[in-house]
């Protein structure tokens, strides 16, 4: 029997090869390798301890925060309560920290008052951090919320001041009251 395409089976031959083999592109070859996560990232710290000393789950932990100045009233102090659940099972969104934000508190009222019923007090979440892998905080599954002008959380840009913000909380507040505990 006659082959009626030899000549086009010569060419397809070694381009199939070449295209299963990876030859015609680096990015065919093999996945991207994500660099090493540094050992003292925060987020992996945090996500250590917790697994260490939690196993591997946080559920509802209430925390007050940095005081800081109103913006609308530089006159006026304020402070941030942090709600953070952590779940080592979870695929998308293993750490998640809300951030809600009231008057400065008063020593006598930290002597009558829990860290959630602070957290209660502020009528909305202000912002809310969500990270899953270890690493800094702006990796493609980060998502960061943002309340404004009397609207519920939305996506927001994660911005260097977002990414300072979430490290401060890791660093400042969250990882020293959970060994402290």
């Amino acid at each position: 029997m006659k082959q009626r395409f030899p000549a086009a089976r010569l060419f397809l031959a070694p381009l199939f090869l070449a295209v299963a083999g990876g030859a015609l592109s680096p990015s065919l070859r093999a996945k991207d390798k994500t660099p090493p996560i540094d050992p003292n990232d925060p987020t992996l710290r945090l996500y250590q301890l917790l697994d260490d000393t939690r196993g591997g789950k946080l559920a509802d932990f209430y925390l007050i925060a940095d005081v800081y100045k109103n913006p609308d009233n530089t006159d006026e102090d304020l402070q941030h309560i942090l709600r953070v659940e952590y779940d080592k099972a979870h695929v998308f969104g293993k750490l998640n920290i809300y951030v809600r934000s009231i008057s400065k508190i008063q020593p006598e009222q930290m002597k009558i008052y829990t860290a959630k019923e602070f957290y209660d007090f502020g009528l909305s979440d202000l912002e809310k951090f969500v990270k899953t892998e270890p690493g800094p905080f702006g990796k493609p599954a980060d998502m960061y919320l943002r309340a404004g002008n009397d609207r519920p959380l939305a996506t927001a840009p994660i911005t260097d001041e977002v990414r300072k913000a979430y490290e401060s909380f890791l660093t400042q507040y969250l990882s020293p009251a959970l060994q402290k505990k």
